[in-house]
């Protein structure tokens, strides 16, 4: 009897996290792909820094994005409303959250920052830094004044 009545739930569970009828096409991008739209970044970031969309809508939760620095760029202290997971895809960058010790990312680091964490970061390679980066809710930059 109990089980008959587990193995009713496990197909219940089954076909609960059943992709059936998704109707999202999945993607892939590399930092290279022609087909990538890179944009400008907030004023107050350093010249030359851009930002590619790769899955989702920047102004609603759950955007995915490439940010690409020059070598030797430092960002000043800023702020997100939203948290943000990064992976270092490019490059080597130090970022410094208030209160906490610089980390060095390295290519294939992954970074966690919490929403509203003020932070600031610094391209330390010689060649440009690229994070991917997904956001929880609609992207953004705050400058610390």
């Amino acid at each position: 009897m109990y089980a008959r009545i587990l193995c009713s739930m496990m197909i219940a569970v089954l076909c609960l996290a059943s992709p059936v009828g998704a109707t999202e096409a999945a993607v892939a991008w590399t930092t290279e792909d022609a087909g990538l739209k890179w944009g400008p970044c907030p004023p107050f970031l350093p010249a030359g820094c851009q930002i590619a969309v790769l899955n989702g809508d920047p102004g609603k939760p759950n955007a995915d994005v490439f940010f690409k620095v020059p070598a030797g760029s430092k960002l000043p202290a800023h702020w997100h409303s939203s948290a943000e997971r990064m992976v270092l895809v490019a490059g080597e960058m130090k970022v410094t959250y208030d209160g906490q010790k610089p980390a060095l990312l390295k290519p294939g680091s992954y970074a966690y920052g919490p929403a509203k964490a003020k932070h600031a970061g610094e391209c330390v390679s010689a060649t440009p830094c690229i994070l991917f980066i997904a956001f929880e809710s609609p992207v953004d930059a705050v400058p610390v004044e």
